[in-house]
C-alpha cells in the first residue's frame, strides 16, 4: 500500500469536499451579496435593495451571517446526510423568520403604504439550502411515509409562522389581507380546475387505455390524436375552445344553465381535460402491456375469464404505472390552471395577471407561491403513493 493510500484512508471524512456542496456554497455566497430585502415606498414603485447588514438589525444580521457560514461549511464537508438535512432545515427556518423580522424593522411606524418584499438574495439563499435538503433526502432514501411526514411537518411549521404573524409585514401578506375573500374563492376555483379535470380524465382515460390494450389497431390513431392535442400551446387551446363552447351555450337547451359558455370555467376545464388524457391513456396502456405474461398464464390456468383477469390481475399490476401518469397530470394541471385566468376561468392566475398588469410583483407572488406549493405537495404525496403501490405489487 502506497503512502498516498495510507494518507487518504487516514484522512477524516469531514476533511473531504462534497462536490455538490461546492456548488451549494457558491450559490449561498452569491445570495449574501445580493439584496436580502427590497423596500418600496408603495406597492408599485421601484424598490431599494438592501443587503443583510442593512435589512436587519445588528444582532439578527450577525446571527444570520454566522448561520450562513455554518451552512456553507456543512455543505462543503462530506458529512452524513442527516447532518446536512438538519442543517438545511435550520437555515431555511432562520431565513423565513428573519425575512419577517426585516419587514417589521424596515416599515416606519404607522406607514400603511410602504412595502417590504424578499429580495433576490433571500430567494438565492433559500434555493441553495433547499438544494442541500433535497440532496440529503435523496441520499437518506427515506420511505414514503417518512417523506409525507416531513412534508406535513414543514407545512405545520410554515402554518405556525403564518398564524404567529411572523410574515404579516411582508408585502405578499399585505396583498393577501386586502384580498382574503377573493383569495380563498380563487383557491377553490383553482382546486376545482386542477383536481376536477384530472378526475374526469381518469374516468375517461383509464377505460380508453384498456380499450387500446384490447384492440391493438386503434392504438396508433388514438395516441397520435392525443399527441397532437398535447402539442397545442395552452393559451391557443383555451382560445380555440371559446367559439365552439359559445355556440353550444347559445344553441343547446340547458347548456348555459349548467355553466357552459365561451369564456370562464367550462373552456378551462375542457382544455385541462384534453391535456390530461395523453399521460393517463398512455400510462394505462404501457402498464397493461408490461404485465408479465406468466401472471396472465397463471390466471388462465386458474380458469379466470378475460374480465376477471383484467380486474384481478392486470389492472392491479399496472396500477403503479397508471398512478405515475396521474401524478404527472395533476402536477401539470396545477400549473396550467393558472393560465385559465386569461379566459375568465379564475384560479390563482387571477392574481398573477393582475399583478403583471399593475406592475405589482407581490401580487404576482400571491398567485404564484400557493401554486408552486400545491404542485410540490402533490408531487411528494403522489410519489410516495406510487412507491407504496409498487412495493405492494412486488410483495405479492
Amino acid at each position: 500500500m502506497s503512502t498516498a493510500d495510507i494518507a487518504g484512508k487516514a484522512r477524516a471524512p469531514w476533511m473531504a469536499l462534497d462536490k455538490l456542496g461546492v456548488l451549494i456554497a457558491l450559490i449561498a455566497v452569491a445570495g449574501t451579496v445580493l439584496p436580502f430585502a427590497v423596500f418600496r415606498a408603495n406597492r408599485i414603485v421601484l424598490g431599494e435593495g438592501l443587503q443583510i447588514p442593512f435589512a436587519l438589525e445588528a444582532l439578527p444580521a450577525l446571527v444570520l451571517g454566522v448561520l450562513i457560514a455554518l451552512g456553507i461549511a456543512i455543505a462543503l464537508m462530506a458529512l452524513s446526510p442527516l447532518v446536512k438535512l438538519v442543517g438545511g432545515f435550520v437555515l431555511l427556518g432562520a431565513l423565513m423568520i428573519l425575512i419577517g423580522l426585516a419587514a417589521t424593522g424596515l416599515i416606519p411606524p404607522g406607514d400603511s403604504f410602504a412595502r417590504v418584499s424578499p429580495g433576490a438574495g433571500f430567494w438565492v439563499l433559500v434555493f441553495a439550502f433547499a438544494l442541500m435538503v433535497t440532496d440529503a433526502l435523496a441520499r437518506l432514501r427515506l420511505g414514503p411515509w417518512q417523506r409525507i411526514t416531513i412534508l406535513a411537518l414543514v407545512g405545520a411549521a410554515l402554518g405556525s409562522l403564518l398564524w404567529a404573524g411572523t410574515f404579516d409585514d411582508l408585502s405578499i401578506l399585505k396583498e393577501y389581507a386586502n384580498r382574503a375573500p377573493a383569495f380563498w374563492a380563487e383557491a377553490r376555483t383553482h382546486l376545482v380546475l386542477a383536481f376536477g379535470s384530472v378526475a374526469i380524465a381518469i374516468v375517461a382515460g383509464v377505460p380508453l387505455g384498456i380499450v387500446l390494450y384490447r384492440i391493438r389497431p386503434l392504438r396508433a390513431a388514438v395516441l397520435n390524436v392525443l399527441n397532437i392535442v398535447q402539442t397545442i400551446p395552452s393559451i391557443a387551446l383555451f382560445g380555440l375552445l371559446i367559439a365552439p363552447l359559445a355556440w353550444v351555450a347559445a344553441n343547446v337547451p340547458g347548456a348555459s344553465a349548467i355553466g357552459i359558455s365561451g369564456i370562464g370555467l367550462a373552456p378551462a376545464m375542457v382544455a385541462l381535460f384534453a391535456y390530461s388524457l395523453l399521460p393517463i391513456v398512455s400510462n394505462t396502456l404501457v402498464g397493461l402491456v408490461n404485465v408479465p405474461e406468466t401472471a396472465n398464464d397463471a390466471a388462465r390456468g386458474m380458469g379466470m375469464t378475460d374480465r376477471q383477469r383484467l380486474m384481478g390481475v392486470e389492472l392491479p399490476l399496472a396500477f403503479p404505472v397508471v398512478l405515475t401518469g396521474i401524478r404527472i397530470v395533476l402536477v401539470q394541471n396545477i400549473g396550467l390552471a393558472t393560465i385559465a385566468a386569461l379566459i375568465g376561468g379564475g384560479g390563482f392566475g387571477v392574481f398573477v395577471f393582475q399583478g403583471i398588469g399593475q406592475t405589482a410583483m407581490d401580487l404576482v407572488l400571491l398567485g404564484a407561491v400557493p401554486t408552486v406549493a400545491l404542485a410540490f405537495a402533490a408531487a411528494v404525496v403522489l410519489d410516495a403513493l406510487v412507491e407504496m403501490a409498487s412495493t405492494r405489487e412486488r410483495a405479492r
